[in-house]
């Protein structure tokens, strides 16, 4: 047992040189920072879909290195946000409508996944019902940008009853593709407004604890929304 212990304590001493790694970490760091910033503004529409990023002209806004700059660049691409295109540059990704399909397809199964692993009533709600609320202000002072918000947030929200980091991280993921869907469309109002009702009952319905009728209308949710959205940015990418 002694032997064992040593032997234990040996193998996981850290090797020699390590110290020379820790460079890398606050470099690392910094990037997952920039990348932060980025993937804010991409999100919020200040570099549209196609935008070609100008790795000099971000470098000397943000005040960083190249290297940690290309890091962030290869940490949104893997999220594909970003598209590095050989010998033009790096530009914010333009969807496809078979991408704005799949994605969809995933949203299906975690958004219904999470509502159909629900076990007993009450659940924990603030979070839909916050974003509920703030949809419905939002239509009132015809934010329409703040409503598309909002309606984000509701699907997070839905996601995070299943109470796992990692479908909240593929939810983020997923969501910050289809907002490059709606940059394109530049008419929040359109493809959010008729969906508020909607929200709100799913609500009532998990305040009432029917978690099957919930996942029912989510899922029909789901895809009548997929089905105005792909037809209509179908018809914007085509055009000229």
């Amino acid at each position: 047992m002694k032997n064992g212990a040593e032997r234990l304590i040996v193998e996981t001493s850290a090797p020699a040189g390590l110290e020379g790694d820790r460079a890398l970490l606050g470099r690392t760091s910094t990037a997952e920072r920039v990348a932060d910033v980025l993937r804010d503004r991409i999100a919020e529409g200040f570099f549209p879909p196609g935008t070609r990023l100008s790795e000099d002209s971000v470098k000397a806004s943000l005040g960083v290195s190249r290297n940690t700059l290309r890091e962030a660049y290869r940490l949104l691409t893997h999220e594909r946000l970003l598209v590095h295109e050989l010998n033009r540059g790096v530009f914010v990704r333009v969807v496809t409508v078979d991408d704005l399909t799949d994605i969809f397809r995933v949203r299906t199964m975690v958004e219904c996944g999470a509502v159909r692993g629900l076990g007993a009533p009450p659940y924990p709600l603030e979070a839909v019902e916050s974003a509920v609320v703030a949809g419905e202000h939002a239509a009132r002072e015809r934010a329409w940008r703040d409503l598309s918000t909002a309606n984000i947030r509701f699907h997070q929200g839905i996601v995070a009853l299943a109470g796992s980091p990692r479908a909240d991280e593929l939810m983020r993921g997923v969501l910050a593709e289809l907002r490059l869907v709606f940059h394109v469309m530049d008419d929040p109002r359109r493809f959010h407004a008729p969906y508020l009702i909607r929200n709100r009952h799913i609500l009532e319905v998990l305040q009432s604890g029917d978690a099957p009728e919930a996942e029912r209308l989510l899922a029909a949710y789901l895809n009548d929304s997929r089905l105005q959205l792909a037809e209509a940015y179908a018809q914007r990418v085509s055009e000229p």
